[in-house]
């Protein structure tokens, strides 16, 4: 089974990498974008505390059962989204709820544009940052590639989420995108 969605969305992607490199040709590339994102692919972070994490660790995987149901996948998820979300100096439950509204933490998710993995990133990316063999279907690389792109938005909109994630899903202004953010986070990730 997961060989066969592995091959068909391998067969999906290389449908797609025409019109990514259309898309990508079509992109201006903020330098100082393209620095984070280098610098991000080469550092790395931890739960600074035990006991944080475990609590965390336990309430977003009874959240996330419905999404993802093997406990070992989820738990290997939310390590990496927390550890990322963390590294960019984000909310992990924000990070959660873009993620649900992007992909339904379908790490193989490809949208028509080319965007890829569970936070939906272009492609073209890799290449700007000199890492083109990198695969954004990794999640690990996927979550840190876009937890770096959402907090340059974050901070470019001086925090202004609905702004930022409008800028995330190239929807400048409009709000339906940033309200389906944050209805999927007040409604499942929130923690109070």
């Amino acid at each position: 089974m997961l060989t066969r969605l592995y091959i068909l969305a391998l067969v999906v992607f290389v449908n797609t990498i025409t019109v990514s490199h259309v898309f990508a040709e079509k992109q201006t590339v903020d330098p100082k974008l393209r620095q984070l994102l280098t610098e991000a692919i080469n550092s790395s972070d931890s739960f600074e505390d035990r006991f944080h994490a475990e609590v965390w660790l336990l309430d977003m995987s009874n959240r996330l059962q419905r999404y993802v149901k093997d406990e070992k996948t989820r738990l290997y998820m939310l390590k990496q989204i927390h550890l990322e979300a963390a590294r960019a100096k984000l909310q992990p439950e924000l990070v959660l709820a873009l993620i649900e509204v992007e992909s339904h933490f379908d790490s193989y998710a490809i949208s028509k544009s080319g965007a890829q993995g569970m936070m939906q990133v272009m492609p073209f990316w890799l290449n700007e940052i000199g890492h083109p063999d990198d695969n954004l279907i990794t999640i690990k690389t996927n979550l840190r590639m876009g937890c770096t792109i959402l907090k340059y938005y974050m901070d470019m909109e001086k925090n202004d989420l609905h702004k930022a994630l409008a800028r995330y899903n190239g929807s400048r202004g409009s709000r339906v995108y940033s309200n389906k953010v944050l209805i999927a986070l007040r409604n499942h990730w929130y923690q109070s």
